[in-house]
């Protein structure tokens, strides 16, 4: 019941002290107010919205926020309410130790007007902590002839709270020969002395037990105990004694790790082991035993882990000197660190603005931004600037705040975006720097038109493509970006030929390329003036306009015309006509051709492709003029066929062919009507087919005259066989006559040999005739094969009078062409 009463009335405490804070408010911009530790999260703490002269509603929208930096956010804005609340329990020990005054600083930006007050909050302490004495037992030896008011000092206990609710006072246990007496000193610290009441008689009791409570004077009230183990020893009257009671030495920060403080000394007047004197550093709050290392034995007092200014600016060390029997003294470390320039400045951006439009004028502000250096003095002061030549001030604000601004108007298309630096340099010596880096973006605005590259395009295109084809590419570059350089492309409406423009090409509204929608011809349209405009997708859109020239190329896809000679309209077949005594170099005639194609497709060049006989004419290779190669001859035939290729220069190249009917003869005019009825040949595998035929007879002749060289090479063996047989006997002188064929014989088997050839104008009816060579035993007579010979001609005649269309040429091997032509071949004499 108790408890709950005091509890009760620790809340009423608790509540009044918190409203007597919120009414709290010192200076202009800066705000103050109170609040006991160890509250709920969400407690209230005070009106910053009345503070504020805002309305709760308002914190939101005008983007009202706590800035710190350093630490944990103890505090939060409840932007409902409108009030500051704890953003947790707070522990007054943790943030300020044993300060008598315990203040937590922050700043509330109002980011809309971009201001800064100061917030000031001073931390109440409550009694939640107890009085400890860091160690549970204490053990004194005691000489046993101690005289009687000796004083022997105890362990001190630690109270982390302040003011009434710190440590008040000590008790001892009840005992007959011990008493306790507290020490004070200027400083307000109190210290127990454990004081000898009456002599000790170690024969009696060798050991006394005691308690020291210490409490605080907190509602309700906490102790803590100390238990005092008392061992009476013989003979050792004198503690040690240190040369000072307090020693005080100052250290930079930055002094090595290990490094010697200073070497504390203490001396024993007793002799021998109650002499013995040992250093022990004295058990104390906080991390000071893991920052210093006392040597028992020599008293050097050194540094384990490094100094830091910002972390603490002052320790005390309290030591002891204890000598071999247990006596003790104390004394106190004063160690003072000096601040060293080894923190950079800090930059901390409060406010940023992504991307600024490039048509701002100069004063836009683009960041809040905050510089802090931990240390202190000339080393804390910092000096912010914008590194290099770039267009933005920085404008001091409120305390370390600064703002950074645009100083003139900026335009994307020349930078697109700004990576600033902001360098703070320290007043140290030497300075130390820091740099933070701010990327800025600057929007675009439609202030620039599409630009092709060139003043004008000239494209060129083969005729004959195919529809589809591609046939340029047209590129407009806008400096702008996004949607502002999207670039359309379209061509103007114009007609060519009277046909819209749209019907020849198109273009890629996207890509710019050019499409050809027809297949186009060099001999119908040989070029397109073309004009392509190119717009962005802006608010407006900006345009600009190229021409292009499109050129059609000629392509060798017209085959050579033949303009002389013509073909007659009624079928028959063209002669020209060549006397038989043309001298060699005579034009028969000349063969006229164009080609529609320019150029190189256009050269056209002659030859002679195919001739009845070869080497009697000749084909001019420029102009195409037929001339007889050599003076003509009476064997030569009366009709002449020839066959004129006419190709030009292109790749690859093209041609025509036309067949010449040359009629050779003394008197042209007896000649015409014997002409007028040849047809020119049907199929030109017809020329092929003579030319077959003409080839087969040469090679029945050559099979012929081998057949001849074997035939005599055999008669005369059998001859010189039957001179031999002659010679012998004469065995066969009855054999009739008639059964040997000499070289008589063999005349009048060539004699009767023929052969015939019929050739027609076509060649499909052209036939060679070959008569079964006689092979009788008996001699024919001289006359017999001069009936068959005029015989044979006298068939050729009626069979060329019986039908017109057929030019019969009868060829006989009369008995002297068949010599001359034996005795060539056999080289012997007939």
């Amino acid at each position: 019941m108790t408890k709950y009463l005091r509890f009760k009335h620790r809340r009423g405490l608790t509540l009044l002290c918190v409203l007597l804070g919120t009414l709290c408010k010192t200076g202009s911009g800066q705000i103050h107010y109170s609040v006991q530790e160890e509250l709920d999260k969400g407690s209230f703490v005070g009106n910053i919205s009345k503070n504020l002269e805002l309305e709760p509603w308002e914190l939101a929208e005008r983007g009202v926020r706590i800035v710190s930096r350093g630490r944990t956010q103890l505090f939060a804005l409840n932007l409902q309410s409108g009030s500051l609340v704890t953003a947790g329990r707070i522990d007054r020990e943790e943030l300020c130790a044993q300060s008598a005054l315990c203040l937590v600083k922050f700043n509330i930006l109002v980011e809309d007007k971009l201001k800064i007050f100061e917030v000031e909050i001073e931390i109440k302490d409550i009694n939640d902590n107890a009085p400890d004495f860091l160690t549970e037992e204490l053990l004194i030896k005691i000489g046993e002839l101690t005289a009687p008011g000796t004083r022997f000092p105890l362990k001190t206990a630690f109270d982390p709270d302040v003011g009434t609710n710190s440590l008040q006072n000590y008790h001892l246990s009840p005992n007959d020969y011990f008493s306790l007496a507290v020490k004070h000193v200027s400083d307000g610290a109190k210290y127990p002395e454990l004081v000898l009441e009456r002599a000790l008689d170690r024969e009696q009791k060798k050991v006394h037990q005691l308690v020291l409570i210490a409490s605080d004077g907190g509602n309700p009230v906490h102790s803590g105990n100390l238990c005092i183990q008392v061992i009476v020893l013989d003979a050792n009257d004198n503690p040690p004694v240190f040369t000072q009671t307090e020693y005080q030495v100052s250290v930079p920060e930055n002094l090595p790790v290990g490094t010697t403080l200073l070497t504390v000394n203490a001396t024993d007047p007793d002799e021998g082991f109650n002499a013995q004197v040992s250093y022990i550093l004295d058990k104390m709050p906080g991390n000071v035993a893991q920052m210093f290392d006392l040597n028992s034995v020599t008293g050097d007092i050194s540094i384990l882990k490094s100094l830091d200014y910002e972390d603490a600016t002052f320790y005390e060390i309290k030591i002891e000197a204890q000598d071999g029997p247990g006596l003790l003294s104390r004394a106190k470390i004063l160690v003072t660190v000096l601040d060293v320039n080894d923190n950079a400045p800090e930059i901390i951006i409060t406010s940023l603005t992504g991307s600024v439009p490039e048509e701002a004028t100069a004063g836009r502000e683009i960041a809040l931004i905050n510089v802090h250096d931990r240390d202190s003095g000339q080393n804390g002061q910092v000096t912010v600037f914008v590194l290099g030549n770039m267009p933005f001030n920085l404008e001091k604000s409120i305390d370390q705040y600064y703002r950074l601004m645009t100083a003139r108007s900026l335009d994307r298309e020349q930078v697109s975006e700004y990576n600033i630096t902001l360098r703070a340099i320290d007043g140290g010596n030497p300075p130390l720097s820091t740099s933070t880096h701010i990327t800025l973006h600057v929007a675009d605005i439609n202030d620039n038109p599409p630009a092709f590259s060139q003043s004008s395009y000239s494209a060129y295109i083969p005729e004959n493509n195919p529809r589809g084809a591609s046939i340029f590419c047209v590129t407009a570059q806008d400096p702008d970006s996004i949607h502002n350089a999207h670039i359309t492309y379209a061509l103007t409406e114009d007609t060519i030929q009277g046909a819209p423009l749209s019907t020849y090409v198109s273009i890629n509204s996207d890509t710019g390329v050019l499409y050809a929608l027809r297949s186009f011809d060099y001999e119908q349209v040989r070029d397109l003036q073309l004009l392509v405009i190119a717009s962005d997708s802006g608010n407006p859109p900006l345009s600009s306009n190229v021409s292009l020239s499109i050129f059609v190329l000629d392509q060798n896809d017209n085959a050579p015309e033949i303009l002389y000679p013509t073909l007659p309209t009624d079928g028959s077949t063209g002669v020209e006509l060549a006397p038989r005594s043309a001298e060699p170099g005579y034009l028969v005639t000349k063969v006229v051709a164009v080609d529609r194609d320019s150029g190189q497709n256009a050269w056209l060049s002659y030859r002679l492709l195919k001739a009845s006989e070869p080497g009697l004419f000749a084909v001019g290779l420029h102009t195409g003029e037929v001339r007889t190669a050599r003076a003509l001859l009476d064997r030569d035939a009366l009709k002449q066929s020839l066959v004129v290729a006419v190709q030009d220069h292109g790749q690859p190249p093209l041609s025509a062919t036309v067949t010449l009917t040359v009629a050779v003869a003394d008197n042209i005019p007896a000649v015409l009507a014997d002409l007028g009825s040849i047809r020119t040949p049907a199929d030109p595998d017809d020329s092929d087919l003579t030319l077959y035929l003409v080839v087969a007879v040469a090679a029945v002749s050559c099979v012929f005259l081998a057949f001849v060289i074997v035939l005599l090479a055999l008669r005369l063996r059998r001859w010189h066989a039957s001179r031999l047989l002659q010679a012998s006997g004469g065995g066969l002188v009855g054999v009739p006559a008639s059964h040997f064929v000499g070289v008589d014989g063999v005349r009048a088997f060539l004699q009767t040999y023929s052969h015939e050839v019929s050739l027609t104008a076509d060649s499909r009816k052209s036939h060679v005739i070959f008569p079964q060579p006689n092979y009788a035993d008996t001699l024919i007579s001289q006359e017999s094969c001069e009936k068959s010979e005029s015989f044979l001609v006298s068939q050729d005649l009626l069979e060329t009078k019986g039908d017109p269309s057929l030019l019969q040429v009868s060829l006989f091997l009369s008995w002297n062409t068949m010599k001359n032509n034996y005795a060539s071949v056999t080289n012997i004499k007939i």
